[in-house]
């Protein structure tokens, strides 16, 4: 389980992988460990976050360079990543006994409440993209909720894997209560059948999370899924062009193209098609791509060169079958794992940059001559977890985002973003459940129905 620097291909750190004996123990001692943390309450509960927050906040500028190392994500964004980190903490710290708090109704008893406890150890199965936030957007409520946790972080990023399970100790979380395990995919599946592991959330792939989902299913596990993404932004003629190209290409090359909920397809009506062509490729070949570790660096390399290369497949096929490559599209000759801001114009449906997902820095784009084009292109797509319009009439935007976009969100004239306070997830092969606000502590708690005649 070898830590590798895509920057140059040199491995940072070789990890032993844990044995399934003592992954065994860990477990139990995972499973005991709730058993205590259950009973502390709010307070004690949010003196720990807290605690959390301001060591993530501490150790911002090192735990960027960690994810700089591991995985690629210029030192900006990553101190951004951390920084978010601690938002999230600190929102459940401050909100969870709200979220948690009994719920009278009235019915025909005399007395009937609903109550929230916690189920117990929650298994997270977390991609390398994110390092820190995909795991402490699902810690935070996990904890505040009074359950433990289990972490099965990506291979490339156990560095920060175990960075992690170091600051919430440090922090005074209970020993055990959070747990960072170094183990493979088929040592997880036998993981996810231990009784003493209650639920499972994935943040990664359809194909991985269709591998756990019917794992989990198998034992009746509950399981969250925040899957893939092929999000369609459809640009409007009235749009402000220039805004809104400016927006595209950051959505699209934020941590270097490999984001869930990154812009992929561009839907933009034919009379401002070549206008938004223009500016598009005007912000995207302005932007450096070099060492993350430099101030001046906009594009890291991606984290692995088997993903570069495959996304270059992708890129490559497309180009064959009548899509224009109007920058980029081909591997540097230089060390590393970088790919190139790439623009594929004259998309179409028999491509992969039209149907799959592109996890890197390429945009695709594609030609419409009606608004109800443009909506039945952003949905044809096997996943739904964001999308975007661009307009100045706001009005015709809320009405397509409310009941035209099968998507789990709908952000218009700005790009889409994750936030403690909203409700985070998707629709179709991007999963169900939701992250964040307070359907994220709500979905792994037991929703109890008390009665009194």
């Amino acid at each position: 389980m070898n830590s590798v620097n895509p920057m140059n291909g040199e491995v940072i750190k070789e990890y032993t992988k844990y044995s399934n004996e003592k992954i065994s123990l860990l477990i139990d001692q995972c499973h005991d460990a709730f058993l205590t943390w259950r009973k502390s309450d709010f307070s004690k509960r949010s003196s720990v976050l807290l605690n959390v927050k301001d060591n993530l906040l501490k150790n911002k500028s090192q735990l960027a360079d960690l994810m700089a190392q591991e995985m690629g994500k210029p030192l900006s964004e990553g101190v951004s990543e951390i920084e978010k980190c601690a938002w999230v903490c600190e929102y459940y710290a401050e909100n969870s006994k709200q979220f948690l708090a009994p719920k009278s109704v009235e019915t025909d008893y005399s007395k009937s409440e609903i109550h929230f406890s916690p189920i117990g150890t929650v298994l997270a199965v977390m991609p390398w993209n994110y390092p820190f936030w995909q795991v402490f957007r699902f810690l935070a409520p996990a904890i505040m909720a009074g359950n433990s946790a289990l972490l099965k972080h990506a291979s490339n990023v156990s560095g920060c894997a175990l960075e992690i399970e170091r600051i919430l100790e440090e922090s005074g979380i209970p020993k055990f209560t959070f747990v960072t395990l170094l183990a493979d995919k088929e040592q997880i599946k036998e993981v996810v059948g231990n009784p003493k592991v209650r639920a499972v959330t994935l943040t990664g792939s359809t194909v991985a999370g269709k591998s756990v989902a019917e794992t989990a299913g198998s034992y009746l596990k509950k399981t969250v899924l925040e899957l893939g993404g092929s999000d369609g932004y459809i640009i409007l003629d009235d749009a402000n062009i220039v805004e809104a190209a400016k927006l595209c290409a950051k959505s699209r090359l934020l941590n270097n193209g490999q984001s869930c909920i990154s812009a992929k397809r561009f839907i933009v009506m034919s009379t401002i098609y070549d206008a938004f062509l223009i500016e598009l490729k005007k912000e995207m070949e302005s932007k450096i791509m070099g060492d993350p570790k430099e101030s001046s660096t906009d594009l890291g390399p991606m984290a692995r060169t088997d993903l570069r290369d495959e996304l270059h497949l992708q890129v490559k096929e497309s180009i064959g079958k009548g899509a224009k490559c109007l920058l980029g599209g081909e591997i540097p000759e230089k060390m590393g794992a970088f790919y190139p801001p790439t623009i594929l114009a004259d998309v179409s449906r028999e491509m992969p940059a039209y149907s799959e997902e592109l996890f890197g820095p390429v945009a695709s784009v594609i030609r419409v001559n009606s608004i109800d084009e443009a909506i039945s292109v952003a949905n044809d797509t096997s996943f739904g977890l964001g999308s975007a319009i661009f307009t100045q009439n706001t009005s015709l935007a809320l009405e397509i985002a409310t009941s035209k976009i099968d998507a789990g969100a709908c952000f218009i004239n700005d790009f889409v973003k994750s936030d403690p306070r909203l409700p985070f997830g998707g629709v179709k092969e991007s999963g169900y459940g939701r992250e964040l606000a307070h359907f994220g502590i709500h979905e792994f708690v037991n929703v109890k129905t008390i009665c009194i005649k």
